[in-house]
């Protein structure tokens, strides 16, 4: 049986004014060619096919396109829900998506049978038995109960998404022993690990979900597919648990990393190999750092990768000369004539960034929304035990808010 395993592809997400369609649409045909070059059996989609819950038409009809190609190559599909997505929008079509071997899981049902999937191989043979579990929302699995303190909701939730994770494996067992005994068990996930190691693009998950879930609490599957952490990496370093990563780099610190899918192949006796297929790069996108001089030079290099008809998305981190007050024209005049195109420009502040002077300069383009909030607290005269409280308690009402959209 060979799976392929891939996550957070976030269609339709805008880049700092810039779509990512063009993008999206070239990882869809590679894709498809990487199904047919190795006999893919199955393809699973861990959570966050969205970047938002409520996407753009033209990235539904990308998604719509995909699966309609998806079939003629005889590979199934399995779309998983993540804290990025839609429960209501992925599973509208569901049932009609279903005509297309194509299998939506997008939140936790009130049947869990309906979460244990089996998957066949090409020959239409079981191939392997799935516990398709997409992003928990604290409501799918707890009741709310007054009095509790942050710590507390943090362990009944990791103890509720524990139970869940076992109840379906339990239930896959019971299906493994009815078609013979010796069809391996594979589970997905969409949430945080304790060890990953995410980016600036991935939506902290706070109070209210979970930050982040032990590998001892899963069951004992021969392979674990995660998404959410866009970073591809072995959990704890286990073979198999494993987060994908996304597709395409989703932040400016993900420009370097190299991008990819897993293939897993299993047999009845469980998880045999797993390879890493690189993703092409579809759109040169780099973070470059440095005084006037030296940016110069990196820039200049930078332009390299691209073309007039694919000019590079520049991020420009400037350091030494961090107080001019002209820095956009000045980074203009090092960009002009070159195929390359400044998304956005921070400045890098070191002993003096604390001043006022030096906070006035900044733009809310330079700060995430948490950074917004610290600094407003660090003007307070607060000790550092009641910023640490009024921080998490911010974090708690940001996650509600998110869970309450989803």
């Amino acid at each position: 049986m060979r799976i392929l395993h891939t996550s957070d592809w976030h269609l339709g997400q805008h880049f700092m004014g810039k779509t990512r369609q063009a993008e999206h649409q070239a990882f869809c045909a590679w894709l498809i060619e990487q199904v047919r070059m190795h006999q893919v059996d199955a393809l699973l989609i861990a959570g966050d096919v969205f970047d938002t819950g409520a996407p753009p038409s033209y990235a539904r009809e990308q998604y719509n396109r995909f699966i309609v190609e998806l079939r003629g190559t005889g590979c199934a599909l399995v779309v998983l829900g993540g804290n990025h997505d839609s429960v209501a929008m992925l599973g509208e079509s569901k049932i009609l998506l279903a005509q297309l071997d194509t299998r939506v899981i997008p939140g936790v049902a009130e049947n869990l049978a309906e979460q244990v999937l089996l998957l066949h191989d090409r020959a239409g043979q079981p191939g392997a038995i799935l516990c398709g579990i997409p992003f928990i929302r604290p409501r799918d699995v707890l009741q709310s109960q007054a009095g509790q303190s942050a710590q507390d909701k943090q362990l009944s939730l990791q103890q509720a998404i524990q139970q869940h994770y076992q109840d379906l494996y339990t239930l896959a067992e019971a299906k493994r022993e009815e078609l013979g005994g010796d069809l391996p068990i594979i589970a997905t996930g969409h949430l945080t690990t304790v060890g990953a190691s995410a980016s600036d693009s991935v939506r902290e998950i706070y109070v209210g979900s979970l930050e982040a879930f032990p590998t001892s609490a899963f069951p004992p599957a021969a392979y674990i597919a995660l998404g959410h952490i866009h970073r591809p990496q072995m959990v704890g370093g286990l073979e198999h648990i494993r987060y994908c990563g996304s597709p395409i780099p989703l932040s400016f610190d993900e420009a370097r990393q190299q991008k990819e899918v897993l293939l897993v192949e299993l047999d009845g006796q469980g998880l045999r190999a797993v390879s890493a297929l690189p993703v092409p790069r579809f759109q040169p996108l780099l973070s470059v750092r440095g005084s006037l001089k030296e940016l110069q030079t990196a820039i200049a290099e930078a332009a390299a990768q691209g073309s007039a008809e694919l000019p590079v998305w520049l991020e420009v981190q400037v350091g030494t000369d961090d107080y001019l007050s002209d820095l956009q024209l000045r980074i203009a005049a090092l960009c002009e004539g070159l195929p390359v195109e400044v998304l956005r420009i921070r400045r890098e502040r070191g002993t003096a960034s604390a001043s006022l002077q030096g906070q006035a300069r900044e733009t809310l383009d330079e700060l995430s929304v948490e950074q917004v909030f610290a600094q407003r607290l660090a003007s307070e005269t607060l000790d550092a035990a009641e910023q640490a409280r009024l921080l998490a308690l911010y974090r708690q009402v940001v996650g509600e808010l998110r869970e309450g959209q989803a």
